[in-house]
């Protein structure tokens, strides 16, 4: 598989490898900052040669997105804590694209993405089916009756993908001039709150 080098500890699969390099990419991240960091400084972190890296990452903006994604398990976790402060649907839905909003340009590897102008690679894989699944589960495991606001459990797919489409919309195109936190809230909460009302019948009359 060309272990070339790796610093006299050569990878046992294919996935190993690449992890490694990951590994080094976030730790040259860490140290010196996006802007500082070359696909040559992640080779050498790694213990091996730049046509090695090649073998696994054809660029290293295709590092960087391995680095960024590798932070979505911590950040939903951290998402899943903040919102299960909330026993409504309608708070849930609002906060949770309140806290993505908020929070995501600021991770440390999320963040990434914006930073060098992959924001349409984190859309690909926030739309993904399998993101949805994963903010399905987010929303099933809250203190949420949702069936009492008229969400059935097959349903929270289907919810999580508004939600998840409307955060990733608000970061790729921020409002001018700028949403305060509770402005925010208000605007989400005006247009998504009567659609997790039992009583609503697909209407937003005032």
């Amino acid at each position: 598989m060309g272990h070339h080098g790796w610093q006299g500890n050569p990878p046992g699969t294919e996935d190993e490898a690449r992890r490694r390099i990951v590994e080094a990419a976030t730790a040259c991240i860490d140290r010196a900052g996006l802007t500082k960091t070359s696909l040559s400084d992640v080779a050498t972190e790694a213990g091996i040669t730049r046509q090695t890296v090649y073998r696994y990452f054809p660029s290293l903006a295709d590092i960087l997105r391995a680095v960024a994604m590798a932070g979505v398990e911590e950040f939903a976790a951290r998402m899943e804590r903040h919102l299960s402060a909330f026993d409504t649907a309608e708070d849930a839905a609002v906060e949770s694209v309140v806290f993505a909003v908020r929070t995501v340009p600021n991770e440390p590897y999320l963040g990434l993405l914006f930073q060098a102008g992959e924001a349409d690679f984190m859309t690909a894989g926030v739309t993904s089916p399998l993101s949805f699944s994963q903010g399905a589960r987010i929303l099933r495991n809250l203190p949420v009756d949702w069936a009492a606001a008229g969400v059935a459990d097959d349903e929270l797919d289907g919810l999580a993908q508004m939600l998840m489409r409307l955060f990733i919309s608000f970061l790729q195109y921020p409002s001018t001039p700028a949403l305060s936190d509770d402005e925010l809230r208000a605007l989400v909460r005006r247009w998504i709150g009567p659609a997790l009302s039992p009583t609503w019948t697909g209407g937003f009359g005032v």
